[in-house]
């Protein structure tokens, strides 16, 4: 049996089934509300699959267990948690075509026409995860550059941010964009001698999605199969899925229905009408042994860096001529928070220029005065703050959602976007805590890799893959391990409301955690990122096994 098989296996069929145990020798590490690490050295699981009492050294365990696992000496630390994820999107891009590897347009090139030669029956060449700055090629790509690939099939492929697409000239006459079509507000079509280019920036995207053929219930199924298995891997035991629609809640509910919902998934809707399709008038109860709910709501005021989306201050230091797309005016977004805060949703709210981060500050902070009580406002991104705004975010509590991998990707493209004098407020890590917002960690997958682990590393050395810049870019922002594990941890299931559910191993919380092959305490802060997870256990139960317990 392969690896991948005998995963899922473990998966779907866990052991032991639930009942109380001990999970002891084992170097625990977890951290308390305050933030500080704690150490034990067992966890005792009450047959709920439920933490009853976290060990040390002069604790007795009980005498009567119906079982005991001897970790070994391992290192144990809780599930870890992605604060901003998008799960569909992680599985499908499994089953599409991924470009996120290529390092060229001409490798991309090559890979496109290798898919499209592979897959002969597909209708649409759909792919993900093309980066020109990674590519060093100073433009966007074009449909001229696709010319020849496919055998004249559609080709659409998404930017590794999610905020623009690149199509074929066969994709752009089946959507009907020609010379005269004009880009919805907040969107952009790349334009050159009168014509479009092929890419489409942000809402202008919008015009290819009714001609691309949509994935069906079975499609979406293993789609979702895909992105669990993963994430797993990876020991992210739950994740904030940013974006979610109806087709995706009814596909964690089939799987849910079939006993296959392993992770634990914090849903946030697709705007005010995807909640009020998928939960009604209120946030969903925790189904599935608190695996899942529809708890929030998913915003955006801009669009991102790379495709000039965000929206700034100033104009960009490499385009004077633009300042970023609006992708919802103050006014809209005021209506929709208050739609969404009235019926006790919880909003997320996408901002990564400083002028769609000080627009989104205001109006929390006018709606804070309506909607009182424990909201948990969330700013995703927050990757470029005015350094003046940055004190606004500790005022209301605010949750900064932030992903530490866009940093290690972003440190020179944001530098030659924004130029070096204005990141005071660049990915500020230790900023936000320092003005009294709370971190929530995640990874924005499939944007960047769903591992927990390379995340931590960059926390904390803020060096990119090839330890660059030395000693980190803007290292003031730099983490110490307790507060980026807290950020993975506690400080993301607090940003989703799960606190009580999971998040820190604290008791009463479902026993979700790791056993890992290296202490993270001791290892260099470069090699956290080479951290390998042993075992996962979710609620009590093992999801994933030794791979001594598997066959290759």
């Amino acid at each position: 049996m392969k690896v991948k098989a005998a995963l899922l296996a473990a998966m779907l069929v866990p052991a032991p089934a639930l009942a109380s145990g001990l999970v002891d020798n084992v170097n625990g590490i977890t951290v308390d509300e305050k933030g500080d690490l704690v150490h034990f050295s067992g966890l005792l699981i009450d047959r709920d699959g439920r933490v009853e009492k976290r060990l040390g050294p002069g604790d007795k365990p009980p005498k009567e267990l119906d079982f005991r696992l001897d970790g070994k000496g391992r290192t144990l630390v809780p599930g870890m948690i992605d604060a901003h994820g998008h799960v569909m999107q992680l599985g499908f891009l499994k089953l599409n075509l991924d470009l996120s590897d290529t390092r060229t347009l001409d490798e991309a090139k090559a890979k496109i026409a290798a898919y499209a030669a592979a897959n002969p029956s597909r209708p649409w060449i759909i792919g993900f995860g093309w980066n020109q700055e990674q590519w060093g090629l100073g433009r966007f790509p074009t449909a001229a550059d696709l010319a020849g690939i496919g055998n004249g099939r559609p080709i659409w492929l998404s930017r590794v941010d999610g905020h623009a697409g690149w199509a074929n000239d066969a994709a752009l006459t089946a959507a009907k964009i020609t010379a005269a079509t004009k880009a919805p507000p907040g969107g952009r079509i790349e334009m050159a001698a009168g014509k479009p280019t092929g890419v489409l920036v942000d809402k202008a995207m919008a015009l290819m999605e009714p001609v691309i053929p949509a994935p069906l219930p079975k499609d979406r199924d293993a789609a979702f199969m895909k992105a669990q298995e993963a994430l797993l891997a990876k020991g992210v035991t739950a994740i904030a899925d940013m974006g979610t629609t109806i087709d995706d809640w009814q596909t964690f509910r089939r799987a849910g229905d079939r006993g296959a919902l392993v992770i634990r998934i914090m849903g946030y809707a697709s705007g005010t009408a995807q909640a009020a399709m998928i939960a009604g008038s209120s946030p969903t109860p925790w189904l599935y042994d608190d695996r899942l709910r529809l708890g929030g709501v998913k915003l955006y005021m801009d669009g991102a860096l790379g495709s000039r989306g965000a929206w700034l201050k100033a104009p960009y230091a490499d385009a004077p001529a633009e300042t970023g797309l609006i992708q919802t005016d103050s006014t809209q977004l005021r209506n929709q928070m208050s739609r969404a805060a009235m019926d006790g949703f919880q909003l997320a709210i996408h901002a990564i220029g400083d002028r769609a981060n000080a627009e989104v500050l205001s109006a929390i902070e006018e709606l804070a005065e309506t909607y009182k009580g424990d909201r948990r406002w969330r700013v995703e991104h927050a990757q470029i703050v005015d350094p003046v705004d940055l004190p606004r975010f500790g005022r209301q509590g605010i949750i900064a959602s932030m992903q530490p991998q866009h940093e290690s990707s972003d440190w020179k493209m944001a530098t030659a976007r924004l130029g070096p004098a204005r990141l005071g407020g660049a990915y500020a890590w230790r900023a936000m805590l320092q003005n009294g917002s709370r971190l929530a960690f995640g990874s924005d997958v499939p944007v960047e890799p769903a591992d927990p682990w390379l995340g931590l590393k960059v926390a904390v050395t803020r060096e990119d893959a090839r330890a660059e810049p030395p000693g980190g870019w803007l290292p003031e922002q730099r983490l110490t391990l307790a507060e980026a594990l807290r950020a993975y941890t506690q400080g993301a299931a607090y940003a989703g409301f799960a606190e009580k559910q999971f998040g820190n191993l604290a008791t009463g919380q479902r026993a979700d955690f790791l056993l890992l092959d290296q202490d993270i305490e001791l290892a260099r802060p470069a090699d956290i990122a080479n951290v390998r997870v042993v075992e996962v256990w979710i609620g009590g139960k093992r999801a994933i096994a030794p791979k001594a317990e598997t066959k290759e």
